[in-house]
C-alpha cells in the first residue's frame, strides 16, 4: 500500500512538472513569435496588491493569476549578492533604513517586507536566485534595474537553468552602446530595447536596433499619443520584435493607463491593444487578463 501511494504521488508530481514546463515553453514560443495574436501580460513588481512587492509570495500570486511574465527589480548588496528590490534604499519596502548597497545579504535577510499599505509583514527579501527558482518552469521574468549587473545575473540564471526564462533590458541606450557593453551575451539572451517614441529620432533608433541587435521586444513609452511611431507598431512586429506598452500610469502611455480602465476600459486597454501592442505591463493583472480573455487575446 505504501508503495502504491508513493507511486501515485510520484506520478502526480511528474505530470504537474510536465505541465509547468509546457506552460513556460508556450510563453517562450509566443514571445518569439511577434505576429501571434495573443497579448502577453506582465505583472509589475509581481502581484503587489495582495502581497509585498517583489516578494516570493507576490510572484506566486501572479503565477496563480495566470500572467505570462513577472517584472522584478534587481539590486546588489554590500557583499555582492543580487537581491530583488525596486528602490536603492530599504526604507519604503522594509522595516529597515538605509541603502541596499550598505547591507550584507545576512543583514538584509533579517528585515521584513512591508505590504502596499506600509504595514510590516512576515515576508523576507528574496535573492535573484530564489526568485528564479520560484518561477522556473512556470512563467518568464523581466529583470529591471539589472543592466549594470547583467553578467552576474546571467551566471545565476545559468546556475538555475533559467536563462531562457528572462527578458533583460537596458535603459534608453543606443544599440551601439548595448553591443559595446554586452555584445558577448546578446546571442544568448532575450534582450528588450527601451525607446521614448515622442522624442525626435525615435523611429531611427528603433530601425537601428532592429538592424544591429534584433531585440525580442521594444518597451515603448510616450507622454502623448500623437507620435507617428504608434502607427508603425505593425511594422516593428513584421521585422521580428514584439511591442511592449506599460499601462502603469498615464505619462507612459499617453493617458491610456490602468486607472483609466476602471471607468473607460475601451480607452485604456482597448486603445493599447487596438494599436497593435502585444505585450502589456500592468498593475492590474487580473482585470487585464479578464479583458483579454473575453476578446480571445489570451489563452
Amino acid at each position: 500500500m505504501k508503495y502504491f501511494f508513493g507511486l501515485v504521488f510520484s506520478l502526480v508530481f511528474f505530470f504537474e512538472s510536465q505541465a509547468q514546463k509546457q506552460r513556460v515553453t508556450a510563453i517562450i514560443e509566443q514571445l518569439k513569435n511577434p505576429k501571434d495574436k495573443n497579448v502577453l501580460v506582465i505583472a509589475h513588481r509581481a502581484d503587489w496588491r495582495n502581497s509585498p512587492e517583489n516578494s516570493i509570495a507576490a510572484i506566486n500570486n501572479a503565477i496563480e493569476l495566470g500572467v505570462d511574465i513577472v517584472e522584478i527589480d534587481v539590486q546588489k548588496t554590500k557583499d555582492g549578492h543580487l537581491i530583488i528590490m525596486h528602490d536603492e534604499k530599504v526604507d519604503r519596502t522594509t522595516n529597515g533604513k538605509g541603502y541596499v548597497k550598505d547591507y550584507t545579504l545576512d543583514s538584509l535577510k533579517k528585515l521584513f517586507l512591508r505590504n502596499g499599505m506600509g504595514r510590516v509583514t512576515y515576508h523576507k527579501v528574496p535573492t535573484l536566485e530564489e526568485a528564479m527558482l520560484a518561477v522556473k518552469g512556470k512563467v518568464m521574468v523581466n529583470l529591471d534595474k539589472c543592466y549594470e549587473h547583467l553578467n552576474e545575473a546571467y551566471a545565476i540564471l545559468e546556475k538555475t537553468g533559467t536563462v531562457n526564462h528572462a527578458i533583460f533590458k537596458g535603459y534608453y541606450f543606443t544599440p551601439e552602446q548595448v553591443k559595446k557593453d554586452y555584445g558577448h551575451l546578446l546571442d544568448k539572451i532575450f534582450y528588450m530595447a527601451m525607446v521614448r517614441i515622442d522624442e525626435p529620432g525615435s523611429q531611427k533608433i528603433i530601425d537601428d536596433f532592429q538592424t544591429l541587435i534584433k531585440p525580442i521586444a521594444f518597451e515603448l513609452s510616450f507622454k502623448n499619443d500623437t507620435s507617428s511611431v504608434i502607427n508603425q507598431f505593425e511594422k516593428i512586429k513584421e521585422r521580428g520584435s514584439r511591442v511592449w506598452i506599460n499601462s502603469l500610469w498615464a505619462s507612459l502611455n499617453g493617458g491610456h493607463d490602468d486607472d483609466r480602465s476602471e471607468t473607460d476600459i475601451a480607452g485604456s486597454y482597448g486603445w493599447i491593444v487596438g494599436k497593435g501592442t502585444n505585450m502589456i505591463q500592468t498593475d492590474r493583472p487580473k482585470q487585464l487578463l479578464l479583458y483579454l480573455k473575453a476578446r480571445h487575446l489570451h489563452p
